[in-house]
């Protein structure tokens, strides 16, 4: 093989992994909104649940930062959560003058129990996979997930 066959075929190959991974993430997206339309929160709602499972509380702003929206959205968002119980704005202990979003119990379940559904999901898919290939994607994937942060 030539040079210039080599790139083109390695331009394609990038150009299939691109390719697979959008609509990879489409279905992905699409499967959890079929789930989430079982619960009473929505898309946004639950992104904004996940960051503060996983990052514990957060302010407005830092919530808005992860989720790439304006700050006054945001508040409108935790708005309806707070509503609805999920979630509770509270003092900073160390700051008065700041307020975090604090996840409550209900918001904490509802993540759990969709998130395990996804992976109910994800694990159907999987099952006619060999534990070799499934070990080997998960350690591809982190890899090209830590190299993208970076």
């Amino acid at each position: 093989m030539t040079k210039q066959n080599e790139l083109v075929s390695e331009d394609q190959l990038v150009a299939d992994i691109e390719k697979s991974l959008r609509y990879i993430a489409t279905l992905v997206k699409q499967k959890g909104r079929e789930i989430l339309s079982n619960y009473t929160i929505t898309p946004p709602q639950f992104v904004a649940l996940q960051w503060l499972m996983e990052g514990g509380d957060m302010t407005i702003g830092e919530l808005s930062t992860k989720m790439y929206l304006a700050c006054s959205t945001t508040t409108d968002l935790v708005d309806r959560m707070e509503k609805n119980e999920l979630v509770q704005r509270v003092k900073d202990p160390n700051d008065r003058r700041v307020v975090r979003i604090h996840l409550l119990e209900e918001g904490a379940r509802i993540i759990e129990e969709v998130v395990h559904k996804r992976q109910e999901y994800l694990r159907n898919i999987l099952k006619n996979y060999s534990q070799d290939e499934i070990f080997m994607l998960e350690k591809c994937l982190a890899r090209l997930h830590l190299e993208m942060k970076e």
